[in-house]
């Protein structure tokens, strides 16, 4: 059912979250010496081609035929190259300690789907390896600017502590802030951040 929903959403036209790189996510990746990155849920592609655009290989995947197609014309334009897969987010797999990042950009599931996700992205990572998430928190649901209206897919600190109850935590934080990312990420929004390293 998600899958029609995102193919449909994604099969205008316009890149309806714009063909910039999130903002976190960007000034994230500047602080890192490029090396091989992996995109779960990656839509249209603005962060794997900002990504490969500075020098990074890339490993995409979503569960959108429309997002794939979007992605690799962004590409195209752009100049660069993505390695881009459909797939569903719990069948998906990259080998173990084989990226320097995965980024997890607005990727909201259930809770199981979420645990299982993301425990397996923590596998692909190298040692020293770092998670990149920029998520809505609960908040989010008293605001017309996008996210699931399901608070369990939703992200808290607590929820972010849990998953990655292993990791190394470098940034932690809950904030408002607004977002200019296309028509379905615009205003005042209710998010959470992460970095977290790998041991």
């Amino acid at each position: 059912m998600m899958h029609n929903f995102w193919n449909e959403r994604y099969s205008v036209k316009e890149y309806i979250y714009g063909e910039e790189p999130n903002v976190f996510f960007a000034e994230q990746l500047s602080k890192l010496k490029p090396g091989t990155i992996i995109l779960p849920c990656e839509g249209e592609g603005r962060n794997a081609v900002f990504a490969a655009s500075n020098g990074w290989s890339v490993d995409a995947f979503d569960s959108s035929e429309a997002g794939k197609m979007k992605a690799l014309q962004l590409a195209h334009k752009k100049g660069v190259s993505i390695e881009y897969v459909v797939e569903d987010a719990l069948a998906v797999d990259y080998p173990a300690n084989s990226a320097d990042v995965v980024a997890f950009i607005y990727a909201h599931f259930p809770p199981a789907t979420r645990k299982a996700v993301l425990q397996k992205a923590i596998t692909w990572l190298k040692p020293g390896g770092k998670i990149i998430l920029e998520a809505f928190n609960p908040n989010q649901l008293q605001n017309d600017t996008g996210g699931p209206k399901d608070v369990s897919m939703l992200y808290t600190e607590d929820i972010i502590r849990e998953e990655f109850g292993g990791m190394k935590i470098e940034l932690l934080q809950t904030l408002r802030t607004e977002l200019s990312e296309g028509k379905y990420h615009e205003g005042i929004s209710d998010i959470v951040r992460f970095v977290g390293i790998k041991e």
